[in-house]
């Protein structure tokens, strides 16, 4: 035990230290922050221009329906021939010109002769818009052509709004739904990222001591399985710590933000289109409600034991294919059966759990060891049974304590093997010794 500890110290000591550490750990926050201040800053940037859209309506069938706003500025030009208002467009650098002719819109017509000439590409949110305008526009033609009331056609919609309860009484809502969608999702991936991040830490680790021959001196005072665990575990360690720091330091980093450029939500309701602003002020209040009822610290904690959980698991096979190998260039072959498995845990995750959390599929590959941690978690916020999050949990430990040992056969043989490159064969070989 004296001596895992120490290795777990010089394992943690070595990684906090290195210079690449310390400038990646104190420089990524920096990045992710200034790349969103550059992203919030063309935003505004791009929603300031406003659209200058002409209009050559002759028959003036929809010229009275489109109103200007802040974002797309509409100019009549119907008085105009066609090719007159096309010069015309291009000579004002116009964004483009909405062209239609005046039997476009009858009632036996299709409308496929209206045109938007421009030689940008047009935003999509425009082309909705005017087509909304239009197809309303010939949809009510059509009705009063029909004989319908138009005025007694719109009393009598209604819009329904289904309520979701449990059998308990307790309530919740479509937004409650999409926000555990996004906390599932945003864990399960980050879970992924940290397992390939650290992992490949102690594969880089075992590759340089066995490359600079430091470990056949090690290994002389330490047993191999010893060795190998206090370079995951400190290696870990020395994750979790800039981890910390990266929270830390991008929070201030981001509250500096706001506080210099004056990013809040104030001033930015004021650059948001109408549709939004009127969304965030009727929804706001009910987001906030549903995120306080969400089980943050249920979350963290499965986040952790998860985390722990997976990093071990991948971590051990991390180390055995850095000591089967003599550089990284050797690991590409073993790499893929390592990173499929978590790749398919994270399209399970989306396209799985996402539509049904309690399905079959998603119960299934939530208990099998090398995809629970992403899918699992991906399925807490939406309530998971306790016995199944004991079984997985369970199954999880298990395949650890039994990856570690196979691991261990692996490392305590090829960390001493040199020049030769490692089949899976060979692997299978070692395992036997």
């Amino acid at each position: 035990m004296r001596n895992l500890k120490l290795i777990i110290k010089r394992e943690y000591t070595a990684k906090v230290r290195n210079k690449t550490f310390i400038v990646m750990t104190f420089l990524s926050p920096l990045i992710m922050v200034g790349m969103i201040a550059l992203i919030a800053y063309l935003s505004m940037l791009n929603e300031e221009r406003q659209q200058i859209i002409a209009v050559h309506d002759p028959g003036q069938n929809v010229t009275g329906i489109l109103h200007s706003d802040e974002n797309t500025k509409f100019v009549d030009f119907s008085t105009y021939s066609l090719e007159t208002a096309k010069d015309s467009v291009i000579a004002d650098e116009y964004d483009g010109l909405l062209s239609i002719p005046p039997s476009s819109v009858e009632i036996n017509n299709n409308s496929s002769s209206i045109v938007l000439y421009t030689d940008n590409s047009p935003d999509n949110s425009l082309l909705d818009q005017l087509e909304a305008i239009i197809s309303n526009k010939i949809t009510n033609e059509r009705l009063e052509a029909s004989g319908v009331n138009l005025e007694k056609l719109a009393d009598a919609k209604t819009q329904v709004s289904i309520k979701i309860e449990n059998f308990s009484g307790e309530q919740t809502s479509k937004i409650s739904l999409y926000i555990k969608m996004f906390f599932g999702g945003a864990m399960g991936y980050l879970l992924m990222m940290f397992i390939i991040i650290y992992g490949n830490m102690v594969m880089r680790s075992v590759i340089e001591e066995k490359t600079n021959r430091i470990v056949e001196i090690i290994i002389s005072s330490v047993k191999p399985i010893q060795l190998m665990l206090g370079k995951i575990i400190g290696t870990s360690l020395a994750g979790i710590t800039q981890f910390i720091i990266w929270v830390v330091l991008g929070g201030i980093l981001m509250f500096l933000l706001s506080f210099f450029l004056g990013m809040d939500m104030s001033e930015m309701q004021g650059t948001q289109p109408q549709a939004m602003q009127t969304v965030s002020e009727g929804e706001l209040q009910q987001l906030v409600s549903e995120i306080m009822q969400i089980p943050m610290l249920q979350l963290v904690i499965y986040f952790i034991i998860y985390f722990l959980g997976g990093y071990f698991l991948y971590s051990s096979i991390y180390a055995a294919i850095g000591a089967a190998v003599d550089n990284e260039t050797d690991t590409q072959q073993f790499m893929l059966p390592v990173i499929l498995p978590l790749m398919l845990g994270i399209y399970v995750g989306f396209f799985a759990v996402i539509e049904n959390p309690h399905g079959t599929v998603s119960t299934i590959f939530s208990m099998i060891p090398l995809t629970s941690p992403v899918v699992m978690l991906m399925r807490v916020p939406f309530g998971v049974p306790w016995w199944e999050l004991a079984l997985s949990i369970a199954i999880l430990v298990l395949s650890i304590m039994g990856t570690v040992w196979l691991s261990a056969k692996i490392y305590r043989v090829g960390v001493l093997m040199y020049g030769k490159k490692p089949t899976y064969k060979e692997l299978y070989k070692w395992l036997r010794y």
